[in-house]
């Protein structure tokens, strides 16, 4: 999305290191939000409020990475088939662009970035340390992989958006973004709250942690920061991610804090989603003018 010439330096500042975190690569489908239908969700959908605030995307997204590799398939898929050392960010950036347009873009447009991702997937498999074969095209893999990213991104937006939202609303959400995970591939997916609560603890069992979780943990935690100014915002990011997660998962990351800390966390990430908002609230104008614009084209 292009800057405004006379915007606020400080927004502009911000809005180019978000660009760094997740604007476009030259491999990446495009998207365009003034053109075509309203895509998969709409107007006055809950995944339009949810995947709107960028801060708590940041949030939800470090706990949906920590929740998802804790799967031994999804680890291995890592492990086995990406620079998860040197392209942890690119990993993060992609799963961005990935949830921004098919939440936002056209249904022409979100199909064929779900058509891409079950290409990239069919060339993702290979065998487990004790001889388990696995492929990301598993539907049951697929499944998981989608419960812990949406149920991670609605805990965040919960916990720092709106900790009053309903039960019916979150309810509504997981039933919308079931559709993305539908067309990649999955099944059996858990669409409500009480759903989602019920399909984690019986994940618990098949769960695991051992080095290779802790090599891909630590490069999520250390990734290259642009600026200096950015790094205590990545570090508090990286926190904030740590305490959403269940706290048997935190627990098997090694990674559980004392009260205090949480508290001082959740604190900081607070003050930094408030700031973010504030820079960040000409370009989500900007975003939403495309997207009132595009309906009424519709009519």
């Amino acid at each position: 999305m292009p800057h405004i010439t006379g915007m606020n330096p400080v927004r502009a500042l911000v809005e180019r290191q978000i660009d760094s975190l997740v604007g476009p690569s030259p491999n990446d489908i495009p998207f365009d939000l003034s053109t075509g239908d309203n895509g998969l969700f709409g107007p006055g959908s809950v995944a339009w409020d949810v995947h709107g605030d960028f801060a708590t995307m940041m949030v939800g997204g470090v706990a949906a990475l920590l929740l998802q590799m804790l799967h031994p398939a999804a680890l291995a898929g890592v492990w086995d088939h990406s620079d998860f050392r040197r392209d942890m960010r690119g990993r993060l950036r992609r799963t961005a662009r990935f949830v921004g347009g098919t939440t936002y873009a056209s249904t022409e447009q979100a199909e064929a970035m779900i058509d891409r991702v079950r290409r990239i997937h069919d060339r993702v498999s290979g065998t487990l340390p004790d001889g388990t074969p696995y492929s990301a095209t598993d539907p049951v893999l697929l499944t998981w992989v989608h419960v812990a990213e949406s149920a991670s991104f609605l805990a965040a937006y919960r916990r720092y958006r709106d900790p009053a939202m309903p039960v019916a609303r979150q309810d509504r959400y997981f039933a919308e973004v079931a559709v993305v995970a539908e067309r990649l591939g999955a099944t059996n997916i858990p669409r409500s709250r009480a759903a989602v609560d019920a399909y984690l603890e019986a994940m618990r069992p098949q769960l695991r942690s051992d080095e290779r979780t802790r090599a891909i943990a630590h490069a999520l935690f250390n990734p290259p920061a642009d600026t200096l100014a950015v790094k205590p915002m990545q570090s508090l990011t990286m926190a904030a991610g740590i305490d959403l997660l269940p706290p048997w998962a935190a627990a098997m990351h090694g990674l559980t804090r004392s009260r205090g800390q949480r508290h001082l966390v959740r604190a900081g990430a607070a003050s930094i989603g408030m700031a973010l908002r504030w820079a960040l609230s000409e370009r989500t104008a900007r975003k939403d003018s495309l997207l009132r614009a595009r309906a009424a084209s519709r009519g």
